[in-house]
């Protein structure tokens, strides 16, 4: 590890300690988390389930990329699109607590909540999460086989951050979603999330946060204002998080070895519990 790698470590460990404490408390409060590796269709859901809540709960505002975390905060300090953005449960109760995280799993942290789990086709996952890291944040710059090779952000990461959620939501309340059960069958899917946090769904006010969260239009919102805490080239459409918004595009970005590769790796190296999960998303694994 150089100087540079420690002192990113070390970093990291302050503030960690600092956080946790906060965190910890902020989970026994939660109704629930929603979960996800990164790059799995979460912004989408998000903004979804706020348009959804922001009406049911009468808060008075129409969600963008900005205020959406306002009703479903991440699980972290940043002021903006953390724990103290919350809006508030309101007197009817009607918005809950539901913290956003693609952290790995730690009992410690995330202690007895039930979970949201959002997954996705692995190979969609990746080109995604290439994308992210080579236009967005620009932390990579290697081609896709180097990519798929890298220990941060490539197969490795993915597979171990599956794995120790597949072990974490045994013995807890958990509804898994996948993104293309949100693509095909966006009312059900939405329907039973709000049924798991004890919500009755309310199929006019559904309907219009399934529509306010179509790809174009929350495409326009992110050209328009961009994602909080990002800084991006948003005429760049390789570089936005609505970046596709399709089920099965990898084909366009992985030569079909590759794409192999990804299930191959996936079928080494998750546990039987991690592949029961990657089910949903109809991948034959």
């Amino acid at each position: 590890m150089n100087m540079m790698s420690l002192k990113g470590f070390a970093r990291a460990m302050r503030r960690r300690l600092r956080d946790e404490p906060h965190l910890r408390l902020a989970a026994a409060r939660a109704d629930a988390f929603l979960v996800s590796y990164p790059k799995s269709g979460r912004t989408w859901l998000r903004y979804l389930l706020s348009c959804y809540f922001a009406e049911s709960a009468g808060l008075g505002f129409e969600p963008d990329l900005t205020s959406t975390f306002r009703i479903l905060p991440n699980f972290d300090r940043d002021p903006v699109r953390g724990i103290d953005a919350f809006v508030g449960r309101g007197g009817d109760g009607e918005l809950p607590l539901v913290l956003v995280s693609h952290l790995p799993f730690r009992e410690r942290l995330f202690r007895d909540r039930p979970v949201l789990f959002l997954v996705r086709d692995p190979r969609d996952v990746i080109v995604s999460a290439y994308f992210h890291a080579t236009r967005h944040k620009k932390s990579f710059s290697g081609d896709m086989a180097a990519f798929l090779d890298e220990p941060k952000y490539g197969m490795a990461a993915l597979t171990d951050y599956l794995n120790g959620w597949a072990a974490g939501l045994e013995g807890r309340p958990h509804h898994l979603i996948s993104y293309e059960q949100m693509l095909g069958q966006p009312m059900p899917t939405v329907a039973a999330i709000l049924a798991f946090l004890g919500v009755e769904p309310q199929p006019a006010i559904l309907a219009r946060a399934v529509a306010a969260a179509q790809f174009d239009r929350m495409r326009d919102k992110e050209r328009d204002g961009g994602i909080p805490g990002h800084d991006y080239d948003r005429n760049d459409d390789q570089s936005l998080r609505m970046r596709s918004g399709k089920a099965g595009g990898f084909g366009a970005w992985l030569s079909p070895d590759q794409a192999d590769l990804v299930l191959e790796r996936c079928r080494a190296d998750l546990s039987p519990r991690a592949l029961s999960l990657l089910a949903a998303t109809g991948v034959d694994l």
